[in-house]
């Protein structure tokens, strides 16, 4: 039986950015010229933790990971020639979204551009950060008022906007199983929901959850994957109509966008991940009753590092093939009526209500969150995932099975198959930022942010004060900055101390065996100083070295994400450490790790620098060069093996100490 009409296929979009502003718009009017239907804004660390370009903490990560956006002169430069009026555009912003989504309605302001035309989606979910993605910027309460500020004000001023994307991607890259990921995104969505109710009278609210979206993660288990998604609208449609009283069923649909699985794919034979990401869209497409409504696709090289735009072509050619070519759109859901999928779909539903309960049980998301409960819940998921892999009982192609291979042709030719962001970037942004303050009128910036901070103090909405600054010149560290003092700086949980033991099989008892023997020549348990340098708040993968240390016999001093060369070395200095490992997926690696290398000689701590992170061949045997231990990059997933190459290192050390003191 087709559908009378095929339906209209998702929105089409390349999560993207970098170096500039300039380069990105330039990188935005290519997708767009190729069949993307809308557009899906990578910003910089910077960006998104509230520091402009000079900031000590923004060093080398200018411009890496996305583009960096200081005030509404870089917000203008990146959308130059797009007309927002007709763009759908996605901005994966959290903890700085209410600025973000200031600067782009005070630049369609500035067009002529009638607010209420604008369309896309802010993703203002800042729960999750504190879990997975390390992009928050301030504690938890004040972030989930900023959070509902954002969906109060767009409900009633940007009727097309999606002002949230509850996000639940991270959260199975953290390690969650599919009934986590499912309890954890809705545990969210009640915490974000009853904070907007406050701002709200009961009358608007259904128009606010008609406007939340949801941004997921689909694996390598398509048919689970789907079922997922099905349960998930069940729920959703479930607390929607009972615990807010949405009557309307269109308020209560279950719409959300999809990236799929990123950290999934491997450095080992990364041709692989073609089929991966196709097989993964798959789990998203195939049932029309849970389609998705947008869909970005990771491009085959992430693994290795930035993308190139032919790159990305290929993974939206992937849609339009699957969109265009297929009759997949021409027939009502395939699996209406299969016993399978049902059973499947009832089943995870009932195991995330049962998380949601624990949830409860531990006080709601926000002081989950605050605990560290959560964190060490999905860190011990992920040591469970990690196990599985290391010992072959889950199968990944190339990894861990069917690893001899051909030389790939893709990463033939002097880039190595992928975009080196200009050095040079970083220091023109910096220069362009100063040239803008001191260009603007600082007495309107300074009442700006005056206003700014009396709306924060008074519990005020803060986006009409936001969107002013925007218009004054504020740049986004000072709009941070500003929220800073009034709320505070924050540092989440790590959830490392709380998990459990995760040492099993062979290779981890040998380990262990190789750091008794090395405690007993030092006189003492090995010593390892984990940290990540930088913005990168990528920390699933060092948790996991934590942990697994740990329960082999160092003590571990894990000082979690965002820090200095200088807080670094200030720590291994204080604790006399044997090693120091550090872990950077941003690629700043070749600025990072020498600034910790030269702060460690300068104190006179001769200790080895071990590095792990997405770091291109060329730049390890650089590092290497350099004296760093080892460097560790995706395609060393075994735990065990990683910690017996550390414990080598120290011992190479201590044998240079004793033979040359």
């Amino acid at each position: 039986m087709k559908l009378e009409q095929p339906e209209n296929p998702w929105l089409m979009r390349t999560y993207s950015g970098h170096s500039t502003a300039k380069a990105s718009n330039e990188l935005y009017r290519t997708n767009l010229k190729r069949g993307q239907t809308g557009l899906s804004v990578a910003f910089d660390l910077p960006t998104q933790t509230g520091y402009d370009a000079d900031h000590p903490l923004a060093a080398g990560e200018v411009g890496r990971v996305g583009v960096p956006v200081s005030h509404l002169g870089d917000m203008e430069a990146l959308f130059a020639d797009i007309p927002l009026e007709r763009m759908n555009t996605s901005m994966t912003i959290n903890a700085t979204a209410p600025w973000l989504l200031a600067l782009y309605v005070a630049l369609a302001e500035r067009r002529g551009i009638d607010r209420a035309t604008l369309a896309g989606t802010t993703q203002n979910d800042i729960l999750k950060e504190y879990l997975s993605r390390g992009t928050y910027a301030f504690p938890p309460a004040p972030s989930l008022k900023l959070s509902a500020d954002v969906i109060a004000w767009s409900t009633r001023e940007l009727p097309k906007w999606n002002p949230t994307n509850i996000c639940s991607y991270h959260l199975q890259e953290a390690g969650a199983t599919p009934a986590q990921e499912i309890a954890l995104a809705l545990s969210d969505a009640i915490a974000v929901l009853d904070e907007v109710r406050k701002q709200m009278p009961p009358a608007e609210l259904p128009k606010a959850i008609g406007r939340v979206s949801f941004f997921v993660n689909a694996g390598m288990r398509f048919v689970e994957e789907m079922c997922k998604l099905r349960a998930f609208g069940r729920l959703w449609d479930e607390i929607a109509r009972e615990r807010y009283g949405v009557t309307d069923s269109k308020d209560r649909r279950f719409r959300y966008g999809v990236q799929v699985n990123s950290l999934g794919l491997t450095e080992a034979q990364p041709e692989n991940n073609v089929p991966r990401i196709v097989l993964e869209m798959l789990g998203v497409t195939l049932s029309r009753d849970a389609r998705a409504r947008a869909i970005q696709l990771p491009a085959w090289n992430e693994a290795l590092g930035l993308p190139r735009p032919w790159d990305q072509q290929w993974s939206l050619r992937a849609q339009q093939i699957l969109a265009c070519e297929t009759d997949l759109l021409e027939y009502p859901d395939l699996f209406e009526g299969s016993k399978v999928v049902e059973s499947l779909t009832a089943s995870l539903a009932d195991a995330a209500r049962a998380e949601m309960r624990e949830v409860e049980r531990a006080g709601g998301a926000v002081k989950a969150i605050e605990s560290g409960w959560a964190k060490s819940r999905l860190v011990e998921s992920l040591a469970r995932l990690r196990r599985a892999i290391e010992s072959g009982e889950r199968k990944v192609v190339g990894v861990n099975c069917f690893t001899e291979t051909a030389e790939s042709p893709l990463r033939a030719g002097a880039d190595g198959g992928i975009l080196t962001v200009d050095p040079r970037a970083e220091a023109e942004q910096i220069a362009a930022l100063k040239a803008f303050r001191a260009s603007r009128d600082a007495a309107r910036v300074t009442s700006a942010l005056a206003s700014l901070e009396r709306d924060a103090r008074s519990g005020g909405n803060i986006m009409p004060a936001s969107i002013e600054a925007a218009k004054a010149g504020v740049t986004t560290g000072e709009w941070a900055g500003v929220m800073r003092t009034v709320f505070g700086d924050y540092r989440a949980p790590t959830g490392v101390g709380a998990s459990a033991a995760s040492l099993t099989g062979e290779a981890a008892k040998n380990v262990k065996a190789q750091a008794d023997a090395l405690a007993r020549e030092l006189g003492g348990r090995p010593k390892m100083l984990l940290g990540k340098p930088g913005l990168d708040g990528h920390s699933n993968g060092v948790e996991q070295i934590a942990v697994h240390a740990r329960d082999a016999g160092f003590e571990v001093i894990y000082l979690g994400i965002r820090l200095t060369p200088d807080e670094i070395v200030k720590a291994a200095v204080q604790e006399a450490v044997d090693v120091v490992g550090l872990s950077i997926l941003s690629g700043a690696h070749m600025s990072l790790v020498p600034a910790v290398q030269e702060g460690l000689r300068r104190a006179g701590l001769d200790v080895p620098i071990v590095v792990g992170g997405i770091i291109p061949d060329a730049d390890a045997s650089a590092l290497v060069a350099r004296g760093i231990a080892a460097v560790f990059t995706p395609k060393d997933f075994d735990r065990s093996t990683v910690l017996a190459r550390v414990i080598e290192a120290v011992r190479a050390r201590n044998h240079r100490s004793a033979t040359h003191p």
